[in-house]
């Protein structure tokens, strides 16, 4: 039997869940607080005894996203070429277990570009900032030769928007195949 602890988490997860179903589908600015709580089979008031407001809601939903963008910098790969492989099949392979992944990819991006996504809130979405933190990585590439020659900045953004995009369309749709990660790696390889 479930315990009172055990039915408390369980309710939070489902509001979290239904919460980000909806502000994937529809926006931040266009998902009421009722809609959460009917998506998520509980009444406005129970809702609120688990979170004050939509914004903080919302705000927990893109510290979730933030966490989340933590990537495995630690991997111990012999070229910078393998981080990128390494790294791509498990994204994929992750997204494709756990699909709400690539979800976090649409919200987080949403938080970031719209203006109806509160300021503090902004402000926190906004220190994703994947794209720098893989410069390095194609810096050290670029001078074994296993990453291309151009702005590591302009290189990484590109990977990057190729990720986000496949990410985006895999949110809507998981029937879709997943690309190989050979294909989205030959974005930054040196041919």
């Amino acid at each position: 039997m479930e315990t009172r602890k055990e039915q408390k988490e369980r309710r939070r997860q489902e509001i979290i869940q239904a919460a980000l179903e909806l502000f994937v589908g529809r926006g931040y600015a266009a998902t009421k607080i009722t809609d959460i709580a009917k998506r998520a089979n509980m009444s406005t008031g129970l809702m609120f005894h688990y979170f004050d407001s939509k914004e903080k809601l919302y705000e927990e939903l893109i510290r979730m996203g933030l966490e989340g963008t933590a990537y495995p910098g630690e991997q111990k790969c012999e070229h910078a070429i393998d981080f990128f492989v390494n790294f791509t099949e498990a994204l994929f392979a992750y997204m494709k277990e756990q699909p709400v992944v690539a979800k976090f990819f649409v919200l987080m991006a949403e938080a970031q570009r719209s203006e109806a996504t509160p300021e503090h809130i902004r402000e926190i979405a906004m220190k994703v900032n994947v794209i720098e933190q893989f410069v390095p990585i194609i810096e050290w590439g670029q001078n074994e030769g296993t990453i291309k020659e151009g702005s590591p900045l302009v290189i990484s953004n590109a990977f990057w928007c190729s990720i986000q995009g496949i990410a985006e369309r895999f949110a809507t749709n998981q029937d879709i195949e997943l690309p190989e990660a050979e294909w989205i790696v030959d974005i930054v390889r040196r041919k």
